[in-house]
């Protein structure tokens, strides 16, 4: 992790932003809900490197809208963001995360992350949007204890 980051945990007048970047990059945003989930920003002195949320359910978290800005790219950022939400995640006490990716499986399992049948997910991440009509049946399903 690099000193001079630091990971934000976003209000619900904070997010507009999050949404922005997900858009530009044609990420979904549509189905995040404020009340629901927890977003993350990193940031450097230089501003926003990259956004995270998790979707909790109970002890089961889902995470998802994972992005790191162009500059912030081949430096680290992504590797750092997820690993500081990770932290984040299990001080809120989500004890697994699971994710859906449909190119970034290979990042993800450096991070410890496993190849996981979606229908091995708990039933309320499988009932998440993100499992039901945003990511399709293709997408790799992902989990990793966090404990």
């Amino acid at each position: 992790m690099a000193p001079d980051r630091a990971l934000v945990r976003l209000d619900a007048g904070q997010i507009g932003e999050m949404r922005l970047a997900l858009r530009s990059a044609n990420l979904p945003a549509e189905d995040l809900r404020d009340e629901a989930i927890f977003f993350f920003r990193l940031d450097d002195a230089a501003g926003p490197l990259g956004w995270a949320a998790v979707e909790p359910h109970g002890r089961d978290g889902l995470l998802r809208s994972v992005l790191v800005a162009g500059h912030g790219r081949g430096r680290g950022v992504g590797t750092d963001l997820v690993s500081r939400v990770m932290r984040a995640a299990a001080d809120e006490g989500v004890e697994r995360l699971w994710l859906l990716t449909e190119t970034a499986a290979p990042f993800f399992a450096r991070l410890g992350f496993a190849l996981s049948e979606r229908d091995d997910a708990p039933p309320a991440i499988r009932q998440a949007s993100e499992f039901r009509h945003v990511c399709p049946a293709s997408a790799d399903c992902m989990a990793q204890d966090l404990g």
